[in-house]
């Protein structure tokens, strides 16, 4: 299962994306191909992971910044947010 929709089962990160005016479908975890390639995964109930997700709005992108835990055995993950960071949309003159 994607990190991405272990997160999606969670109450409080869906408060944080509906905080920031952010889509379920607009966000996306740095690296999450990557993070769950990773050989000792299997012998791992618990991930413990600092990471980067982003989120588009119509203002710009949303950078947060923190550590994701998830339980692979009970399906579950939560991000302990760390920083927000704004990215706005430039226009041209």
């Amino acid at each position: 299962m994607k990190l991405k929709e272990l997160l999606l089962n969670g109450f409080s990160f869906n408060e944080i994306l509906r905080q920031f005016s952010i889509e379920k479908s607009d966000f996306s975890i740095q690296d999450e191909d990557l993070i769950l390639s990773r050989k000792d995964l299997a012998n791992k109930e618990i991930l413990k992971e600092r990471v980067l997700i982003q989120g588009k709005t119509s203002n710009g992108i949303i950078n947060f910044f923190g550590t994701l835990h998830c339980n692979f055995l009970n399906q579950l993950a939560v991000f302990e947010l760390d920083s927000v960071e704004q990215q706005g949309v430039s226009t041209a003159a």
